[in-house]
């Protein structure tokens, strides 16, 4: 009797998810399909064949040449996406969050990287938690870990004079892309929650916490895209566990369980510090440099009310949150930068002479932030090569997108609007809005710092946090952590900048972008025909 009841219960909720998957596609079918874009090319597919063998934007670009910039294209099981480069229509969206939220497919992949942390959260539960983090961003905050990015940029830098040297002394051929993964993440674990990952000192022990994260990047996210799509709508299927979910599951257990000794030897100091000086912990007394006990310190206080404090499962979220937005975007970004650099010599030339005008290797963030070249090499790199170059919305309810310039729809009318059906699906397109010629003129897909010295009209509409791009998205949901990454990724050019002279070890052409689970890298495929994130540079000890 029992065995029939769970064979029900199976049943029914396998009933139940195809349900759930008939009425999506055919709901989602009959929506935007009043917006122009190119011929749907499979019923199972849709449009992803060029979206998938192509770089990043460049269909929808294409698409947007030919058919307008506000379009829909077809995404798997032939469901309409809508793409548009309206800045009026996509400040709607970003400033509208509570309707326009992360689809449940990307929150359920993402979260088994990132966790239910800022990153994910949605609704209030975001908002609780964005406020209680806000102060641990701020200037006054990231001025004080100037210091750790320094720090560790220098040791970095230490690091590929001895690559030179045990080279010969004149050049070596080092991955550019693996050692910032690596200085990153040192930079993050000791500015984040005062943890040292030690991945610059390869000599030293294995450590757990830095295995387990890298377990968690590797697992082939968007291979599953698929699967987990289903795994969404029918519950069950998350019983199938691969390979890959369970090495997933045991890295995220040891994550939870660092995270919590960490929460738990901090609250314990603070508890200490606390009985030491005889009264309770006040909001003015919050003064650490490393972000998570930043946060618990006050979260502690005695003066905040209990509605803007975090439980401690809110707080351990932050870790992973922290350790991927703070380490992955910021070495991809940099990685970018060296790229673009190794390409253009007589910029990376004006580069090193304003850095070398600076007479300490470890300057302050308003020092850094003072140098007006450096801002414009970081700007352009942000621009022209985005990091996340797009992300996704769904709908949660019907709206209805204004839009600042009139298209004409399927049917040769010309609206001002775009009608929105709950469960619609939306992206933000960031690198192609930060490319789009039409703000930064016919040289919009090159790389040119010197384009921030007279900033286009145009792109004072563009509705970002920061630089006149999308990079950073905006409105409420914008990164919590853009200072810290741009502050970082400045010690880490101003560093090793000044020490070398770059050049690509392979042709440009050689080099690919490929999107991962959330930023897109740069990848080298070899003999074997797989691909590998890679970025080959000579470097040459600069002499004045």
């Amino acid at each position: 009797m029992d065995y029939l009841l769970i064979v029900y219960a199976i049943g029914a909720l396998v009933a139940l998810g195809l349900y759930k998957l008939v009425w999506l596609v055919w709901s989602t079918s009959t929506s935007l399909r009043h917006l122009p874009g190119p011929p749907n090319e499979s019923l199972l597919r849709g449009n992803s064949k060029p979206i998938e063998s192509e770089e990043d934007s460049v269909p929808q670009d294409r698409w947007v040449q030919q058919y307008g910039h506000t379009i829909a294209y077809r995404g798997l099981f032939s469901m309409r996406r809508l793409w548009t480069m309206d800045t009026r229509a996509l400040n709607h969206i970003m400033t509208h969050h509570n309707i326009y939220q992360h689809p449940l497919h990307a929150r359920y992949g993402l979260s088994r990287v990132v966790g239910p942390g800022v990153l994910m959260a949605e609704g209030d539960q975001h908002k609780h938690q964005r406020r209680v983090l806000n102060p641990a961003f701020g200037p006054a905050q990231i001025r004080e870990l100037t210091e750790i990015f320094t720090d560790k940029s220098n040791q970095l830098r230490d690091c590929w004079f001895r690559e030179i040297s045990k080279n010969g002394g004149a050049s070596a051929q080092v991955n550019a892309l693996s050692w910032l993964g690596q200085v990153t993440l040192d930079v993050i674990g000791r500015a984040g929650f005062g943890y040292e990952f030690n991945a610059l000192n390869p000599e030293g022990e294995t450590n757990e916490l830095s295995v387990a994260f890298s377990t968690l990047l590797s697992v082939p996210q968007q291979e599953r895209r698929f699967f987990t799509f289903l795994q969404v709508i029918i519950p069950i299927l998350r019983l199938i566990k691969s390979e890959n979910d369970r090495k997933a599951e045991e890295a995220q257990a040891t994550m939870r369980r660092i995270g919590m000794q960490l929460i738990r030897e901090k609250k314990a100091a603070i508890m200490a510090e606390t009985l030491e000086k005889g009264r309770g912990i006040e909001r003015k007394d919050v003064k650490e440099r490393d972000l998570l006990t930043l946060l618990i310190r006050a979260n502690m206080a005695t003066d905040i009310p209990q509605d803007q404090r975090l439980t401690d499962d809110e707080v351990l979220a932050q870790v992973p949150t922290f350790i991927v937005a703070g380490h992955e975007t910021t070495s991809t970004a940099t990685t970018w930068a060296l790229f673009a650099l190794a390409q253009w010599p007589e910029v990376q030339h004006k580069l090193r002479a304003e850095l070398l005008q600076v007479a300490t290797d470890s300057p302050t963030m308003d020092e850094l932030n003072a140098l007006p070249y450096l801002d414009a090499v970081v700007r352009e790199t942000l621009r022209r090569h985005s990091p996340v170059p797009a992300t996704m919305r769904a709908a949660v309810e019907d709206d209805v997108i204004p839009v600042g310039t009139p298209y004409t729809d399927r049917y040769g009318r010309v609206r001002e609007h775009i009608e929105i059906r709950k469960g619609d699906l939306i992206f933000l397109p960031i690198l192609a809005l930060n490319r789009r010629k039409e703000i930064w003129g016919e040289d919009a897909h090159e790389f040119k710092p010197e384009r921030w010295e007279n900033i286009p009209e145009a792109a004072a509409g563009v509705p970002g946090v920061w630089g006149n791009q999308l990079t950073f998205i905006g409105g409420p949901r914008a990164c919590i952590g853009y200072r810290f990454s741009l502050v970082e990724t400045k010690a880490l050019l101003f560093a090793l900048v000044r020490a070398f002279e770059f050049e690509l070890a392979v042709p440009a052409e050689v080099i690919k972008k490929r999107t991962g689970s959330i930023t897109t890298r740069p990848v080298i495929t070899g003999p074997d025909g797989k691909t590998k994130g890679s970025l080959p540079l000579i470097i040459r000890l600069y002499r004045a």
